[in-house]
């Protein structure tokens, strides 16, 4: 993904131009964080969601974006989410923010998410769901060749339900933000339990 390493300084600014989407989107996140327990984000990319949540690992494939993540305090890795440089059962949970829409191939990443987990162990994705207005909006963005998500794959909330069933994920709590257009969220909102209404969905589920 050398484009995220290219832009690595535009990626972390949308975050300060959209700072009220952005901290809606980790008021969600922290309704299903565990507290004081070992955590990693896969695509911790500029650490923009695991320093405030508390996360103290973080993988990602861009040098230059763990160089930032690194001034926030991560402890940073090199790798992608298919092939974790971390032994089995290491982590209380995992998180992934949005990059489960970027990775060559999801279902590896959720079968290597599960291995690095401790037994009864979340896992954490987030997701602009491809259902939703923002999730339409963004598919048309990436048809217009955005230079982000031209490269995404956008699920539906169903889609990664299905993916984490697969590896026998259970007890699975939603949580959704984000419920207007994103030209007008001049606030944070307050995230609600379940989906089909935000357009920014958070899923977690517990290994069995």
């Amino acid at each position: 993904m050398e484009v995220f390493d290219k832009y690595f300084e535009d990626y972390d600014q949308w975050y300060e131009n959209n700072k009220s989407i952005y901290l809606s989107e980790l008021e969600a996140f922290k309704k299903v964080i565990p507290i004081n327990k070992k955590g990693l984000e896969i695509g911790v990319g500029t650490g923009r969601f695991a320093e405030p949540l508390g996360i103290e690992y973080g993988v990602d494939p861009s040098e230059n974006m763990l160089s930032i993540a690194k001034k926030r305090g991560i402890k940073t890795f090199v790798g992608k989410g298919e092939n974790l440089p971390f032994p089995d059962k290491e982590f209380d949970y995992v998180l992934l923010a949005i990059t489960i829409c970027f990775v060559e191939n999801p279902d590896k990443v959720i079968e290597e998410a599960r291995r690095v987990l401790k037994d009864n162990g979340k896992i954490i994705i987030g997701i602009v769901d491809r259902n939703s207005p923002l999730g339409k909006f963004y598919l048309e963005k990436k048809k217009e060749g955005h230079k982000f998500y031209k490269y995404a794959t956008f699920y539906s909330t169903e889609e990664i339900v299905e993916m984490l069933k697969k590896h026998n994920f259970k007890d699975f709590i939603f949580y959704q933000t984000i419920f207007g257009s994103i030209n007008d969220i001049k606030e944070i909102e307050e995230p609600k339990e379940g989906y089909g209404e935000g357009s920014f969905v958070v899923i977690s589920a517990t290994k069995y």
